[in-house]
């Protein structure tokens, strides 16, 4: 005959090591997440409502036309630096300082960095205007670029 029941003393060894289990499971996702960043990156510059068009046939768009090129815009807090990536792909950045301390617009060096002349802190075009200085928490402020045909369409996420 078979042995129907289980051995309640193997049934509650077995219990106690799955309890085991998931407390150590429950305590790692809490100080996970207990050690999260929470920066509010959303607090670092004023929002604004965004919507500039442009074509890239315009002569002052020329140098937007080619991988790597870009055209200082009208347009955002003190200008927007639009930038193409690979030809289907732009990105476009505010060229307000993310520090919000400098009354000069940013400059766009070297095809790759957005530089901070007041405090020379930098933000990576690249990375989506990631800081790359030591210090600086805040991103430079990127918009949303829709390309369709030569036309570019730039607006707020």
């Amino acid at each position: 005959m078979y042995k129907i029941f289980v051995d309640c003393k193997r049934f509650h060894s077995n219990t106690s090591f799955i309890l085991t289990k998931k407390s150590i499971f429950l305590f790692a996702c809490m100080l996970f997440f207990a050690c999260a960043d929470n920066t509010q990156i959303g607090n670092c510059l004023p929002n604004i409502n965004l919507e500039v068009s442009t074509d890239l046939n315009n002569p002052i768009n020329i140098n937007a036309q080619t991988p790597g090129g870009f055209t200082i815009l009208n347009g955002g807090s003190k200008g927007i630096l639009l930038f193409n990536i690979n030809s289907t792909s732009f990105v476009a950045f505010d060229l307000l300082c993310p520090n919000n301390d400098c009354s000069t617009p940013m400059t766009f060096e070297n095809g790759l960095t957005l530089k901070c002349e007041c405090d020379d802190s930098e933000y990576s075009v690249h990375l989506g205007g990631a800081p790359q200085t030591n210090g600086s928490n805040c991103p430079a402020r990127e918009y949303r670029v829709l390309k369709n045909g030569t036309s570019i369409r730039i607006t707020n996420f």
